[in-house]
């Protein structure tokens, strides 16, 4: 059975960082892509970053410069750094096994002053 836990979200002021992380079970995450989505209250959930199994990293223009995602193999966990962090950042993200219905339930990030 495949979990994916997200942690890490919080309350930031504006400019802050935080770090989410995803840990998996029931897969071995390293040889999947992974992905972390958004979804902010009346939006649809969007991409906002991948890597590939081979580390290949990809970023919604939003996000680009700002946010970093990473895998720890070992740890079977996929972070996503997020910096600089703006209002329009509010959102819950999950994690992904791209491609197949596995999702997290997701972690609330919000960005208030």
């Amino acid at each position: 059975q495949v979990q994916l836990v997200e942690s890490g979200g919080g309350l930031v002021q504006p400019g802050g960082s935080l770090r989410l992380s995803c840990a998996a079970s029931g897969v071995r995450s390293r040889f999947y892509a992974m992905g972390w989505y958004r979804q902010a209250p009346g939006k649809q959930r969007e991409l906002v970053a991948s890597i590939s199994s081979a580390g290949t990293t990809n970023y919604a223009d939003s996000v680009k410069g700002r946010f970093a995602i990473s895998r720890d193999n070992a740890k079977n966990t996929v972070y996503l750094q997020m910096n600089s962090l703006k209002f329009e950042d509010t959102a819950v993200y999950y994690c992904n096994v791209i491609g197949f219905d596995y999702w997290g339930q997701g972690t609330q990030v919000t960005v208030s002053s």
